[in-house]
């Protein structure tokens, strides 16, 4: 048995030798033949390789490109994010077959060039374009489709690569930043102060690859094996120690003995390596992927380009944990070599382009690592506010409206603005005298000298003293009108108007409806609490405007009635009778019918009013003339600048202003007549609206419902939202374009940060200094801040356009325009204007009415 075991034995060992001989043959025919195909190897190599990148550029051509808009409030759950980057990954292996790796890419392009802070777009492969489009976040982001990627203007760039340092893929990983700020943060901040005019860009570009099973599997193995060789160098180690401390000595113990079995070799069984932990976020449960991280900033000017490379660099180190992003290259002293010098910026450059990628060989990252930068901007973002966002005020531009000063991060101050057009309404609450009027004030000097027109209803009087010495150019006094109707003698200069009147070409029944419904709004009438007084007011009215009508179509407008001629059609039977005969004969039955069954108190509810606004001087003068000097359809249609100064409280004040507040809604109402795209807009400033009010609540709130349409624009201005009636608040809330808030009580506040989605808490609103304001602004269809700022002031802002010595001639061309007299010359010819009516209706008077009987 031996011997056959031994002739067994030689034809294996013959048949080794035999191998062994024909490989050392051929190594040494190829040393032999070095010269010819080692040439051919790198030209086959070469080759292949220009194939596979041809065939790569052919496949890139053919890309898409989703951007990402995240709507407010958007905030999304860990599992919506860790499912959009598992469908990323499934986006980067869509197209042929026979596509190379290296372009098998989904790249998430960070933009930001002073126009936008950071956009957020998405390119993948054409093949995956439906799949761009459907995203797990739902309706909080808004998926567009868009060019794939942008020109660049700067004539200044800069170009960097990132890499992960820190160790291996299997042994280091990024930090997990919490969602709370949003990890973007830092990349936000370091775009916020770009500037579009400079043509300022920064992109960040996060080309994400799904490595091939093949690849992954090689890279598993060199981790396992990674950790085997050091667990065993470990026990080497502690071998040595062990075999020194037990007297063997120095010498001993780090000999090629130590620590050795006898057969000569440690022996390291694979239990004594854990796999999973050898692997780390190579494991087979964690999603991998292979990174590259481009960075491309550019700018006019040189340096700043480069400072923002800076920045960003700085902004990744958010995710620094045992691993970090850093700049990839060699740096030797002041000399640095990166991507952005020859020959490697030629290979960056063509990157950049096709969107392919070729990372280094460090840039295994877990999905879950990359979890901040794959989602848009959350609702935990502060967002700053740039020059191509929110536009910057400037004196005589009419398709502006100015806003308040803002601080960019880099120390510069600016006017902001929102756009005249999308302006519509407006809320200011806040503290008095922390900055609210001032803000309105200098609104309404902007509009002035831009040729807008507008009207401000002052309850205290003291706005138009105060942007006096900003309006007094001859461009605005032409167009300015100054109605005072607070009591300052018998010899201060008073418009006047008559809510009755009709000359101007209203319609009898909306001067009917609306008066009817102001004096009984104010007053607390309706259906059910006053009929009685209600029927009566509203066929008191109805006959005096038929009386205006015949006036004016007979010529003589200057003899039209007033509302103080209410007392002598219910007390002088005579009168009332020639007014009656104005009246049509249906109009008639209920002076004939009804009235003389009427007790003789019965007008009582009507006159009462009627005789307080009579024994004010001021009420009588303003309210005693046939034809007014203040029309505000006028107003609206000329662009005048207007400026309306109640008495302030009391019962005859609130009706006047009342009777003003509806006269402007049915101005607003009357432009149905001109077209929608030819009604100039006109801008209704109402300060201290809980004043004013008192019984004009019902018609604010129609005017913000309804007068937009008509080009009437509103700015109220409160101390406390809580004391407005409800139906106001909840209609200035709902359309408001801006929303601002000055410091204040935490209660009373509460409503607006409630509005802002507790983004600004009402403590940061209450501490807030004076001039200061957070504020929210509608801007291109879009929602913008809340945004802290400082509000204007008018030395500051218009410092250029004082005119204080042309104060006294703006204030006699306001009044002349309004048609303003001395308030004692009015009072007189309103106490005359009896008897001016009494004489027309004598002598034109056609038909005759019995004498009604029974009620006097």
């Amino acid at each position: 048995m031996g011997t056959s075991g031994t002739v067994t034995a030689m034809p294996v060992a013959d048949g080794v030798v035999t191998v062994l001989s024909w490989l050392f043959s051929l190594l040494e025919w190829g040393w032999d033949n070095v010269w010819w195909w080692a040439p051919l190897g790198a030209v086959l190599a070469a080759g292949g390789y220009a194939g596979l990148r041809r065939l790569a550029d052919h496949a890139s051509q053919e890309r898409t490109a989703v951007m990402l808009k995240p709507r407010r409030g958007f905030e999304p759950s860990p599992e919506e994010i860790h499912r959009y980057g598992i469908q990323l990954l499934r986006a980067s292996g869509a197209g042929p077959w026979w596509v190379p790796r290296r372009a098998r890419t989904v790249r998430i392009r960070f933009h930001g060039d002073g126009v936008r802070a950071l956009t957020y777009t998405v390119e993948a492969p054409a093949g995956a374009a439906l799949l761009l489009r459907h995203s797990p976040f739902g309706e909080d982001v808004e998926v567009s489709t868009v060019p794939v990627g942008r020109r660049v203007k700067g004539r200044h760039r800069v170009r960097a690569e990132f890499m992960l340092r820190g160790g291996g893929p299997a042994e280091t990983s990024l930090r997990e930043v919490p969602a709370i700020p949003d990890p973007l943060q830092p990349l936000v901040n370091a775009l916020s102060d770009m500037r579009a005019d400079l043509h300022d860009v920064a992109e960040v570009c996060f080309d994400v690859q799904r490595p091939s099973p093949s690849r992954l599997r090689l890279k598993r193995n060199s981790a396992v094996n990674k950790a085997r060789s050091e667990r065993w160098r470990e026990a080497a180690r502690a071998s040595r120690w062990q075999r020194m401390n037990a007297g063997g000595g120095f010498a001993q113990a780090w000999s090629g003995r130590a620590g050795r079995p006898a057969g000569g070799s440690l022996v390291l069984s694979p239990e004594q390596v854990d796999r999973k932990e050898a692997l780390g976020k190579l494991a087979d449960e964690t999603p991998v992927v292979r990174v590259q991280v481009l960075v491309r900033c550019s700018s006019d000017i040189e340096g700043r380009a480069r400072a923002r490379l800076q920045q960003i660099q700085a902004a990744m180190d958010v995710s620094s944990g045992s691993a970090r992003w850093s700049m990839r290259g060699w740096r030797f002293g002041p000399v640095a070599v990166t991507s952005d010098h020859q020959p490697w910026r030629g290979a960056f450059d063509h990157r950049w382009q096709t969107g392919q990628a070729a990372p280094p060989s460090a840039n295994w990252v877990a999905v879950e690592e990359l979890a901040g930068w794959l989602k848009p901007l959350t609702v935990h973002t502060r967002m700053p506010l740039l020059e191509g966002e929110v536009p910057t005020f400037q004196v005589g531009n009419p398709g502006l409206v100015l806003q308040g000063w803002y601080r960019s991060v880099d120390g510069r101050r600016r006017l902001l603005a929102t756009v005249e057009s999308e302006t519509l309404f407006e809320v200011a609450i806040g503290k008095a005298g922390w900055g609210k009027t001032e803000r309105a004030l200098c609104q309404a000097v902007g509009l002035a000298h831009s040729g807008r027109g507008l009207a401000m209803v002052d309850p205290h009087g003291d706005t138009w003293a105060r942007a006096a010495p900003y309006l007094a150019h001859q461009h605005i006094a032409e167009r300015a009108l100054l109605i005072d109707l607070a009591d300052r003698g018998a010899k201060s200069p008073l418009a006047a108007w008559n809510p009755l009147s009709v000359h101007d070409g209203t319609d009898a029944h909306r001067v009917v409806a609306d008066t009817v419904d102001t004096v009984a709004h104010t007053l607390g009438w309706s259906a059910a609490t006053a009929p009685r007084g209600l029927t009566i007011f509203t066929q008191a009215v109805r006959a005096l405007v038929a009386v205006n009508e015949a006036a004016c179509r007979a010529g003589s407008p200057e003899c039209q009635t007033t509302l103080f001629q209410m007392d002598p059609l219910f007390n002088d039977a005579g009168f009332r009778d020639r007014v009656l005969a104005r009246l049509p004969e249906d109009e008639r039955k209920w002076w004939q019918t009804v009235f003389p069954t009427l007790p003789a108190d019965a007008a009582s509810i009507v006159l009462n009013p009627i005789s307080r606004l009579a024994s004010d001087p001021v009420s009588r003068a303003f309210l005693g003339q046939p034809v007014g000097s203040y029309q505000m359809r006028r107003a609206m249609d000329e662009q005048q600048v207007m400026w309306i100064m109640p008495q302030g409280g009391g019962p005859t004040s609130q009706l006047i202003t009342t009777l003003i507040l509806r006269d402007i809604q049915r101005a607003a109402y009357s432009r149905r007549d001109t077209p929608a795209g030819e009604r100039v807009p006109f801008r209704l400033y109402l300060d201290e609206l809980r004043t004013l009010l008192s019984g004009g609540a019902e018609t604010v709130a129609q005017l913000t419902e309804e007068a937009r349409k008509f080009g009437l624009r509103l700015h109220g201005m409160s101390q406390l939202l809580q004391r407005l009636p409800e139906d106001v608040r909840d209609t200035l809330l709902q359309n408001a374009s801006t929303l601002s808030s000055t410091a204040g009580s935490t209660r009373a506040i509460s409503l607006m940060t409630a509005e802002w989605g507790e983004l600004v808490s009402p403590g940061q609103v209450a501490d807030l200094a004076r001039y200061r304001h957070y504020m929210t602004m509608t801007v291109r269809g879009e929602r913008v801040g809340p945004v802290l700022v400082e509000g204007p002031v008018l030395e500051e802002v218009f410092k250029d356009q004082e005119r204080r010595q042309h104060v006294p001639a703006l204030n006699r061309e306001a009044l002349r325009n309004a048609g303003a007299q001395p308030r004692g010359q009015l009072l007189a010819q309103a106490r005359d204007h009896q008897e001016t009516v009494r004489v027309w209706l004598s002598q034109t008077t056609q038909t005759k009415t019995p004498q009604l009987k029974g009620y006097r």
